[in-house]
């Protein structure tokens, strides 16, 4: 019984990190994911640059990298944010998220 648990155990330990991994990394998408589509949002009604950063940077978490543009009447925000591995060692994993709408008419 020893031997079959300790030949065991690490395969439930490493099957608990990936769960732990995946479960991270669907979490951080969905918040760049909402951190975008604000962010988006509040630009096509015509707030400023500073405020639909901080919109993102607000809902995507402080780590979180936001890039806004405009072309064609259209405005796109992308959110970019490192996925915390915490012990495993750096951030190889990046949740990445990208929002075009069109600019809403009207004055800003």
């Amino acid at each position: 019984m020893t031997a079959e648990l300790a030949l065991g155990l690490p395969a439930v330990v490493l099957a608990l990190v990936v769960v732990l991994l995946v479960g991270a990394a669907a979490v951080a998408q969905v918040r760049c994911t909402d951190a975008a589509r604000a962010a988006a949002r509040a630009a096509a009604l015509g707030e400023d640059h500073a405020t639909v950063v901080a919109i993102a940077t607000d809902l995507a978490g402080e780590e979180a990298q936001v890039a806004v543009s405009e072309s064609g009447g259209w405005l796109t925000v992308i959110v970019t944010r490192p996925l915390s591995t915490g012990w495993l060692g750096g951030s190889m994993l990046t949740a990445r998220a990208e929002v075009s709408i069109p600019a809403e008419p009207g004055d800003p």
